[in-house]
C-alpha cells in the first residue's frame, strides 16, 4: 500500500530506573514509525527467590499500544530497573515468524544477554555459512542472531570482552542495544549508518534511535553515540558518572557514512539525528529544490488571477514543501503553500475493504484531495521520493480529477536507482521507476501523468544536508548513486537471511 522504502526498526534502552519497562514502552510508541510489524521489551533483575538474574520478556505482533495493552505486563511481568525495546518491520516470507520478534534473549555460559538491532550485516551470509558448517542451529532467519552466536562462541574471558570480540567480526550497518545481567550496552557501527542517541531522564541514562523517543518521557538529549562507539552503562550508572566508552576499528576505512535518507524520509521531523534537527534539514532540501527548479521555470500556464500553489504529500514532505515555498517567496516568485492533500492517519497496514480492492482504492483510503484548493490552479506537488511510482500516479490522477490548470511534480531527493543493504527495505533495482525508464525524466513524468517531473540533484542533496548540518561527518548516498561505502554480499536471499 505504501510506495516508500521502509526502515526495519527502532530501538530503545533504559538503565537504572524504577520504571524502566514503562519508559521503554513510551519510547517505542514514539518510534512506531520505524517499525509496525511487531514490538518487544526485555528487562533484567536479580530474583531473590531464585537467587539468580532473570530476563523476562514480552513480545508480539502488532503496534506498541496493542502489544502492551495490559497494565499487568509492567506490574507483574517486566520487572527490573533496566530494559531494552524494539519495533520491527519484516521482509516478505518471514513476516509472521514469531521467532524473529526482537529483542532476542539467550542464556549461555557467561550469563544472560538480550539484543535489539537496527541495520543489516553485510557479511551475514558468510557468517551464517560458517556457523552451519560448525553445526550451529538457528532459531530465526534474522542476522541479529548471528551476533549472539559470535558472542557465545567467543573465547574471551569476560562478557564485555566477548561482546567486543563479536562486534569486531561483523560488517555493515548496526545500531544495537544490548542488555546483560547488570549492563546496558549501546553500539553504533564504525560507519555510523543508522542513528543512535544518548539521553538522560531523572538520574538515569537512556538510548534511542531518535530523540523524539526522549521527548515523550521528558528525557534530555545528551549527544549522539559516535560511529564505532560501544557505550557501557552498569546497573548503578547515573548521569553523574560517565559511561565506559570503547571504539571499534573500521575495516573499510574510517569515513562516516550516515544514512542521508534518514533526513529525506525516515526520521520524524521533531527528532534530532546525526547532530541536527530533521525539520531544519528538510526545509533546506526544499530551499535547494527551489534553487535548482524555481517556480517560474516550472509553471507553464498559470491563470493570471491565481497564484501557483504548492502542496505536499503528507506527512514526510510537509517541511520540504514549506522550504520550497519560502525560498521562492524570498526571491520574489509568486506562490503559496496550500493543504491540497489530506491524509487519513487511521488506516492500518492491514486495511481490507470488501471485494477485490484496487491499488487506486488503497490510495484513496489513505489520501483525499481538497477540491476547492486545487480547481483551476497551477499545482506543484512536492514529495520526498519516488520509488515504484505507482502511488505517485494514483495521487496525480486524484488531483487531476479536481480540474487543476496544470500539475507538476517535484522531488526533494534524486532518483532512487539502487537498493539499500544497510537496514532499509527497498524494491529490487528493476522495480524502481528510475531504472524501469532508464532514468528518462520525461518518460517518468508521462508515466505518473504530470506536466513535468523534476528531482533534486545528488550534489544538491548533499550540499543541502551539509549546509544545514555543520557536522564534518559524511553520508551514505548509495540508493541514489550506487556507491556503497561497505562491500556487500549481493547474493543474500531475504528468505535465508532476513534484514531487520
Amino acid at each position: 500500500m505504501i510506495d516508500k522504502p521502509r526502515d526495519y526498526c527502532g530501538i530503545f534502552g533504559m538503565q537504572n530506573h524504577p520504571d524502566a519497562a514503562f519508559l521503554t514502552y513510551y519510547g517505542l510508541h514514539a518510534l512506531q514509525h520505524r517499525g509496525q510489524e511487531s514490538a518487544g521489551i526485555v528487562t533484567s533483575h536479580f530474583d531473590e527467590d531464585q537467587n539468580r538474574w532473570v530476563m523476562p520478556a514480552h513480545r508480539d505482533f502488532g503496534l506498541v499500544l496493542n502489544v502492551f495493552d495490559d497494565q499487568n505486563i509492567f506490574e507483574n511481568e517486566l520487572k527490573g530497573t533496566a530494559a531494552i525495546g524494539h519495533n520491527r518491520y519484516s521482509t516478505t516470507g518471514a513476516a509472521r515468524n514469531p521467532a524473529n520478534i526482537q529483542p532476542f534473549r539467550v542464556h549461555y555460559r557467561s550469563g544472560n544477554i538480550a539484543i535489539g538491532h537496527n541495520g543489516n550485516l553485510a557479511n551475514a551470509k558468510q557468517l551464517r555459512e560458517r556457523f552451519r558448517e560448525e553445526g550451529v542451529l538457528f532459531q530465526s532467519t534474522s542476522d541479529t542472531e548471528l551476533i549472539l552466536h559470535l558472542i557465545s562462541h567467543s573465547k574471551k574471558e569476560t562478557q564485555l570482552e566477548q561482546v567486543l570480540d563479536a562486534l569486531g567480526q561483523v560488517e555493515g550497518a548496526y545500531s544495537l542495544v544490548m542488555l546483560t545481567d547488570d549492563k546496558l550496552i549501546a553500539v553504533r557501527d564504525p560507519n555510523g549508518f543508522r542513528p543512535l542517541a544518548l539521553g538522560k531522564v531523572d538520574d538515569s541514562y537512556c538510548v534511542a534511535s531518535e530523540t523524539c523517543a526522549f521527548d515523550i518521557i521528558d528525557a534530555e538529549f545528551i549527544r549522539d553515540i559516535e560511529p564505532g562507539e560501544v557505550l557501557v552503562m552498569d546497573q548503578d550508572a547515573t548521569v553523574d558518572s560517565e559511561p565506559e566508552s570503547y571504539h571499534l576499528d573500521a575495516e573499510y576505512g574510517t569515513d562516516t557514512s550516515q544514512c542521508i535518507f534518514e533526513y529525506v524520509y525516515f526520521s520524524r521531523p521533531d527528532s534530532k539525528i546525526f547532530g541536527e534537527n530533521v525539520d531544519k534539514v528538510r526545509r533546506n532540501l526544499g530551499k535547494y529544490l527551489a534553487k535548482e527548479h524555481p517556480i517560474d521555470e516550472v509553471i507553464r500556464n498559470a491563470p493570471g488571477d491565481k497564484k501557483p500553489i504548492v502542496i505536499s504529500v503528507p506527512d514526510s514532505s510537509n517541511t520540504a514543501a514549506l522550504g520550497y515555498v519560502h525560498e521562492n517567496q524570498k526571491l520574489g516568485r509568486e506562490c503559496k503553500f496550500e493543504i491540497g492533500l489530506i491524509r487519513n492517519h487511521y488506516v492500518g497496514r492491514t486495511f481490507i475493504s470488501p471485494g477485490q480492492e484496487s491499488r487506486n482504492q488503497k490510495v484513496r483510503t489513505k489520501f483525499n484531495t481538497v477540491q476547492g484548493v486545487i480547481e483551476g490552479r497551477s499545482v506543484i506537488i512536492v514529495d520526498d521520493s519516488i520509488v515504484r511510482g505507482t502511488t505517485s500516479r494514483y495521487l496525480v490522477n486524484m488531483i487531476k480529477q479536481d480540474n487543476p490548470a496544470e500539475v507538476h511534480f517535484l522531488v526533494s531527493s534524486p532518483p532512487i536507482i539502487s537498493p539499500c543493504y544497510y537496514g532499509m527495505d527497498f524494491p529490487t533495482p528493476k522495480e524502481l521507476m528510475a531504472n524501469r525508464f532508464d532514468r528518462d525524466i520525461e518518460a517518468m513524468a508521462e508515466e505518473i501523468g504530470v506536466d513535468s517531473l523534476r528531482y533534486l540533484s545528488p550534489d544538491g542533496l548533499v550540499n543541502a544536508v551539509k549546509e544545514a548540518n555543520v557536522s564534518p561527518k559524511g553520508y551514505c548516498t548509495a540508493c541514489f548513486t550506487e556507491e556503497y561505502p561497505v562491500p556487500v554480499n549481493f547474493g543474500i536471499e531475504k528468505e535465508e537471511n532476513e534484514i531487520i
